[in-house]
Formats: structure tokens, C-alpha cells, sequence
């Protein structure tokens, strides 16, 4: 089931797209209501990541652009990383 989508302040629409894409390709795959939350820090680089799912499942986790955290495949792979193995 596709994952509910919040992607605030966090650059251009090609980015925007990009990390929509990626998201979307992780969810494609997991049952159940999905909803993903990026918001981008107006007074630094920083993006906060939220997820929630089904069985009360929610993760929280700081992306910084100093590491690189605003690319398309990182956060893909770091929602891989944070997403339970069965739901």
C-alpha cells in the first residue's frame, strides 16, 4: 500500500520528486496505512523524518545534509533500516 506523504521546506521539486519516488518504492511492498513526514528547519540544515504505521509503530530521525541525509537513496535506505523486517 502506498505510504501518506508530507514533504515541507525541503528544497526544489525535482528533490521533492526524487525523494517521493524513493519513498514510495520502499512502502510499495508493506501492508497496511503508511504515513511518512519530511519537514526541513527554516533555521538550519537540518530534516526531521517521522514515520507511523500500522500496530502504533513510529520512528523518529534527524536527517543532516552535512552527512549527506537529503539524498534520494539514503533516505531509502535508511527508511529500509528503520522499518520493522514484518509488520
Amino acid at each position: 500500500m502506498p505510504a501518506y506523504l508530507e514533504l515541507h521546506n525541503i528544497g526544489d521539486s525535482v528533490v521533492r520528486s526524487e525523494i517521493s519516488v524513493a519513498i514510495e518504492h520502499v512502502f510499495a511492498d508493506y501492508p497496511g496505512e503508511w504515513r511518512v513526514s519530511i519537514v526541513g528547519s527554516r533555521g538550519n540544515d537540518d530534516w526531521e523524518l517521522t514515520i507511523q504505521g500500522p500496530k502504533e509503530f513510529e520512528r523518529s530521525y534527524t536527517l543532516t545534509a552535512a552527512t549527506g541525509q537529503h539524498e534520494p537513496e539514503i533516505i531509502r535506505s535508511l527508511l529500509v533500516r528503520l522499518l520493522p523486517s514484518s509488520i
